[in-house]
């Protein structure tokens, strides 16, 4: 435990689906190919105006809902004035004067309990175009340009690095369940900065406040909280506390620390000022009505449901929940009268070891909750073996055939009563001195009947009507 009190607020970036751009028609899609997803207003040429994404205000009013904020009457747009290769304008449009959702809360699960997440605000801004640094250059992208971005803004409320990484990861999860985003990390939909200080455990007074900015992924952002805790943590300790700045910091992924940037700036230095191109317009009640219907049940509400009517575990639930669109495969097995734990057993031991190691998404394979199902009814009914259900999985994946194409007398397990016992009987006669053994306390002989009947049957035989009849047999 460290000796002092870490205090961390974050600010969460996260890039919002819509067909076109937050205020120009030009299309909103990743794309490797630079510059190919820009036109005249991106990149500010004279006489263009802005014209706000229908979609993309709705989505922001959305998730300011879910969070619990206090709406405003109206919506409306600032112009943040900076200078920057990224910002074609000087300025972004972005919401200062009436954020679209302010004090507001969430409660995320953290190891066995839930913590109550403070919201400063959210609010909707276009992004910025992205930099590419060389030795003797900077190369820039302006696909970025103008791409819808909720940044949410939490009060300082976290005391750890962990904390946080709970948090993001199901602030992530929300996004992708409400249909907001789709938060791929991999594509930087999702980037943050931290603000991190510390203090005396018995301080009522915060200490000097650092952040860290435009870190992307979960794994970074841990490591650049855990790096300034021990930084300011270790020049308190030499009586230095003074040489921690108000400053902006970059995070290196190579070297695992953080670098001072700039000095911070604070709100007045961008001089903020009612963006004159976009009228402000009535929040209406209706509107609000219609999208709370919209959202959907979200993954704590989710986990309950799965543990308390599903009878799943906390572990199985938490796996499932994190991921959309595998909680969608988990209800549908269910609906199709799969046994909920069989399904959860499924998906997390053999389904998600597959997609792990391809880098895939449960929605890129053809083992629907369709051929989960028919699977499970040729193993219950004793038709193939445990072992014979797993190399059918791997071959419905490999050969992108269905679970029935794969089930035959050739391949199929052998559940006749009569012809197992016939070959048992034939067994035992040839094993009368193991028969003897076995009666005389090597009991361990029962495995050795098991295996010649597997033998004989090329490891066709029901394991567990083989066992029964032995038994019945032997004893």
């Amino acid at each position: 435990m460290n000796k002092y009190q870490a205090v961390i607020g974050i600010e969460m970036h996260c890039e919002l689906k819509s067909n076109s751009k937050v205020f120009s028609a030009s299309q909103n899609e990743f794309s490797e190919i630079p510059n190919s997803h820009i036109n005249p207003l991106d990149m500010a040429f004279p006489g263009t105006l802005p014209v706000l994404n229908k979609k993309s205000y709705e989505d922001a009013l959305k998730m300011a809902l879910v969070l619990n904020c206090e709406i405003p009457k109206y919506m409306c747009f600032d112009r943040k004035n900076y200078y920057y290769p990224d910002l074609p304008k000087g300025y972004q449009i972005t919401q200062n004067t009436s954020p679209v959702g302010t004090n507001g809360y969430i409660m995320v699960p953290y190891l066995d309990k839930e913590i109550k997440v403070l919201i400063h605000d959210i609010h909707l801004e276009e992004d910025s175009a992205s930099l590419e640094h060389f030795f003797d250059a900077t190369l820039i992208d302006y696909n970025r340009a103008g791409v819808p971005l909720l940044e949410l803004v939490t009060e300082p409320c976290f005391h750890s690095a962990d904390e946080v990484l709970a948090f993001l990861e199901y602030i992530r999860t929300v996004y992708q369940y409400c249909e907001i985003s789709d938060a791929d990390l991999k594509k930087g939909q999702v980037r943050c900065d931290v603000n991190v200080s510390i203090c005396d455990y018995d301080s009522k007074i915060l200490g000097t406040k650092v952040e860290v900015k435009n870190i992307n992924g979960f794994a970074n952002i841990v490591e650049a909280i855990n790096y300034e805790i021990n930084r300011q943590s270790e020049l308190k300790d030499l009586g230095r506390y003074e040489e921690v700045e108000q400053e902006t910091r970059r995070f290196s992924e190579e070297t695992g620390m953080t670098y001072r940037m700039r000095s911070k700036v604070d709100a007045i230095d961008y001089k903020y000022f009612i963006e004159p191109n976009i009228p402000k317009f009535i929040i209406s009640e209706s509107l609000k009505e219609k999208l709370k219907k919209e959202i959907p049940i979200l993954p704590l509400e989710k986990k309950k449901l799965y543990i308390n009517t599903y009878n799943l575990n906390k572990n199985e639930a938490n796996i499932i929940i994190k991921d959309r669109f595998l909680a969608q495969y988990f209800e549908e097995s269910v609906n199709l009268g799969v046994n909920p734990k069989t399904t959860a057993n499924w998906l997390i031991t053999m389904i998600l070891g597959y997609l792990n190691k391809y880098d895939k998404s449960i929605k890129e394979i053809n083992f629907t909750p369709q051929e989960l199902k028919k699977l499970t009814i040729y193993l219950e009914n004793g038709t193939i073996s445990s072992k014979q259900a797993k190399e059918i999985f791997f071959k419905v994946l490999e050969e992108n055939r269905g679970v029935d194409s794969f089930i035959d007398k050739e391949n199929t397990q052998n559940s006749n009563k009569e012809e197992l016992e016939k070959i048992i009987d034939d067994i035992l006669s040839r094993n009368e001195a193991q028969i003897k053994d076995y009666h005389n306390g090597k009991t361990n002989l029962f495995d050795f009947f098991v295996g010649q009947v597997m033998k004989e049957t090329k490891g066709k035989a029901n394991p567990i009507l083989t066992k029964e009849i032995l038994k019945n047999k032997l004893n």
